[in-house]
């Protein structure tokens, strides 16, 4: 494989995880169009999935690999993965966007799976999935996203290794905070900064950057950062998803100005201690609404403006399953996930603590690198 960032055992491997649980189900294939899966299963990573204007397509069979239907544009690097049959057609076409040859693949197939549930997306237009339903209308197609999530939740060594890696990157990064954020420098500035330090660290992309400042904490964490500088007294939080080989990190770190009010120092000892207790209680066969009980009761507040306190993690920034309280997921051994707690710390102020981690038989093993116990003063 010329376009590998894993041995061809990895995607074998998937396969034959994803065919045995096929076979249980009674399913002749597994249709995908969203990236994540598509790449999960045939390695094909590309940056050209932000154009929305070219559908993308892999089907997994009951026995034999991948089929990859995709516009003319990807063959060169379709053909560098791991998947041997790849199939094409021009693409933007004013009539039959790979919608015929989708039929073709598919003909004779009785019970097709595709992600229908929760975080799915269907990524090709509605009017031409009509139109591959009326030309299959003699197969049945059924809700796999469950079986889908339970492959992907669980991780490899290899997938781990990657997660891993981008984690200590991303910590080499907030370790150098004191030579990359002042006061008077705006927040914009900051951002941008911690972007360049991300690259020159070993991050071969920083798709996810958020955060927030103000004084005593913040009260918004999914804005695009202002012209607004940094004062004495500010929190400052930045919450990155920098990416190697397309494998995400997620965690975050706060830090004040000159000095931090009791309140800020409270809400960031508590989220510590939420995460203490999280760290102390995550392993296989606990449930992940225990899980966000867990966290909750250090925090002792109604609710979270956040709305869950964690997150599955890989392949994307945010996967299944999500530490909240209806979330009955039995968390397992190479499972990695994030830890998340938040809380408000005074009127339209809230702050957010978050460690990545993965699950293994005898408790939680550190991805990130711990943050500071206290608050760390800049």
């Amino acid at each position: 494989m010329r376009n590998a960032d894993f041995p061809s055992v990895e995607f074998e491997t998937r396969l034959a995880r994803a065919q045995a649980a096929m076979v249980t189900e009674n399913l002749d294939a597994l249709f995908f169009t969203s990236e994540a899966e598509i790449r999960y299963f045939s390695g094909f990573r590309t940056l050209f999935w932000q154009s929305p204007t070219r559908p993308w397509f892999l089907i997994v069979p009951q026995s034999g690999k991948p089929i990859a239907i995709i516009p003319e544009i990807g063959a060169a690097l379709m053909a560098g993965t791991w998947v041997d049959d790849v199939r094409t057609w021009r693409s933007p076409h004013a009539t039959d966007d790979g919608i015929s040859l989708l039929i073709q693949a598919l003909q004779g197939k009785h019970k097709i799976g595709m992600m229908m549930g929760r975080e799915s997306s269907l990524r090709m237009p509605l009017t031409d999935y009509q139109r591959l339903r009326v030309g299959l209308e003699d197969s049945q197609f059924s809700d796999t996203s469950g079986l889908v999530r339970t492959l992907r939740m669980v991780k490899s060594p290899a997938e781990i290794q990657k997660i891993r890696t981008i984690c200590d990157i991303a910590g080499n990064s907030f370790g150098n905070a004191a030579q990359l954020f002042h006061q008077g420098q705006t927040l914009r500035e900051a951002f941008r900064a911690f972007k360049i330090d991300l690259l020159a660290q070993g991050a071969d992309d920083v798709p996810y950057l958020v955060g927030g400042a103000g004084q005593g904490g913040y009260g918004d964490i999914i804005s695009p950062p202002s012209d607004e500088p940094i004062r004495d007294g500010d929190i400052l939080m930045l919450d990155t998803g920098a990416t190697l080989d397309g494998y995400f990190c997620d965690f975050d770190r706060n830090f004040a100005f000159g000095h931090a009010g009791d309140e800020a120092k409270y809400g960031y000892d508590t989220l510590y201690r939420a995460t203490e207790a999280a760290l102390r209680t995550a392993r296989p066969g606990i449930p992940c609404r225990d899980l966000y009980r867990v966290m909750a009761d250090v925090i002792a507040q109604d609710g979270s403006d956040v709305g869950r306190f964690g997150h599955g993690l890989g392949l994307q920034l945010t996967e299944a399953p999500s530490l909240i309280s209806f979330d009955e997921t039995v968390l397992q051994a190479d499972m990695v996930i994030t830890l998340e707690p938040s809380m408000a710390v005074g009127p339209g102020k809230i702050m957010v603590h978050e460690e990545n981690i993965v699950i293994r038989e005898d408790g939680a093993e550190l991805l990130s690198p711990r943050a500071a116990p206290q608050l760390p003063i800049l």
